[in-house]
């Protein structure tokens, strides 16, 4: 956004707050407000607020902020999904149910919540980010996200085949574990009572097992009864055991504080199967954007300086030098602040979408997206998105 003067022949320039936007090669201007009768004191003012200097009390007096929606964290994980052709391989043409569980597993790493509680997230009305907005899906309620679950088991075959035609050659190697979650209610066919690694005795559990390269890639997840034996699921061996600390530790991201597999109150068998698979496409982002965003997080950058610090194949995992690094000076090489994922999404959430009104009538309402600071910058260069 940024104010244009353009001269008139023979009378007063015209001056107006405009917006430019590229559509493929080309800059599309548009007119947000005439400003042309405004003092020039003004004008300068509005001037030095758009290039992030200091509003002075005219220029806030003629606008008002009506709206702010959290947006820097929706457009991270958003970006992401487009990046690494999640929605190409949730289904290669556009469909109101790709958009909706897009949605869902957007909202699954920002804010795991209910789909009761997602749906309301997503309307124009009640929703504190800008999710529902860029993809279009304000309309939704939570029977539309229960129609996209449904949707979303229905295909998973085909994408789990996808998954694996990407990351998996050959004669690779695999790795693949099993652990159970506690269920909330009675009635699901597929909750039952079993060996609980969760401490929850007292509860009824599901069992599922996950698929992941040597990576921690996750690749299919299936689920069964509470009380099916580990031997009974095992479809895959693993012959490097130190390995599974990768599917251990993507357990822990789908079980607990990042993606809340629980608690799970769906009833229905292929919900639940479909509520376990959206958790493993949310931790399938996750896991693209920590390797990206690595340089900024406490996470491993450096695995080939790890790898080099470990005595033998059996010794404990060490971490590498630049790691111990960020550890103790909690900053980057570059000086700026380490975060966790978590705490970088928040950082990033605090980028919001602001909506002005004016205070004239003979003025139009416009929409600014606050500045990113240094380390946001960062974080977008690294993702290769532009805010």
């Amino acid at each position: 956004m940024y104010i244009e003067t353009v001269p008139n022949r023979g009378s007063r320039a015209t001056v107006l707050l405009r917006e430019g936007r590229r559509q493929g090669k080309k800059v599309v201007k548009r007119t947000l407000a005439n400003l042309t009768e405004w003092p020039r004191e003004r004008v300068e003012a509005l001037r030095a607020v758009l290039k992030g200097g200091t509003a002075v009390e005219s220029v806030e007096g003629s606008f008002e902020v009506v709206r702010s929606r959290a947006h820097g964290h929706v457009a991270a994980v958003l970006g992401t999904v487009r990046r690494v052709g999640l929605e190409r391989m949730l289904r290669g043409q556009w469909c109101r149910e790709r958009d909706l569980v897009v949605a869902m597993v957007v909202a699954r790493i920002i804010e795991p919540c209910s789909k009761l509680a997602t749906a309301r997230g997503l309307k124009s009305e009640t929703g504190s980010s800008t999710l529902g907005e860029m993809l279009g899906v304000e309309w939704a309620d939570e029977d539309a996200l229960y129609g996209a679950l449904d949707w979303l088991v229905r295909r998973q075959g085909r994408i789990e085949q996808a998954l694996a035609s990407r990351h998996l050659n050959e004669g690779v190697l695999v790795l693949y574990d099993v652990t159970s979650t506690y269920f909330e209610g009675r009635t699901c066919p597929l909750a039952r009572y079993g060996h609980s690694r969760d401490g929850k005795k007292d509860k009824i559990q599901i069992v599922f097992g996950l698929l992941c390269t040597v990576e921690g890639i996750p690749v299919a997840v299936e689920v069964f009864d509470g009380n099916t034996a580990d031997c009974t699921t095992l479809t895959q061996q693993v012959s490097n055991y130190k390995s599974l600390s990768a599917v251990e530790r993507a357990f822990r991201t789908i079980k607990t504080v990042e993606l809340n597999l629980r608690p799970i109150h769906h009833r229905l068998p292929d919900r639940v199967r479909a509520h376990v698979f959206l958790c493993m496409l949310g931790y399938y982002v996750e896991w693209h954007m920590r390797k990206t965003l690595a340089p900024l997080l406490f996470d491993e950058e450096d695995d080939e300086g790890a790898r080099a610090m470990r005595q033998s194949v059996v010794a404990p995992a060490q971490r590498s030098a630049k790691a111990l690094r960020k550890a103790r000076t909690k900053r980057t090489e570059e000086g700026l602040p380490v975060h966790s994922f978590i705490t970088l999404l928040r950082d990033l959430a605090t980028i919001v979408k602001n909506r002005f009104e004016p205070t004239r009538a003979d003025f139009s309402p416009f929409e600014k997206i606050t500045r990113p600071t240094p380390l946001q910058q960062r974080a977008f260069d690294l993702l290769g998105i532009r805010i």
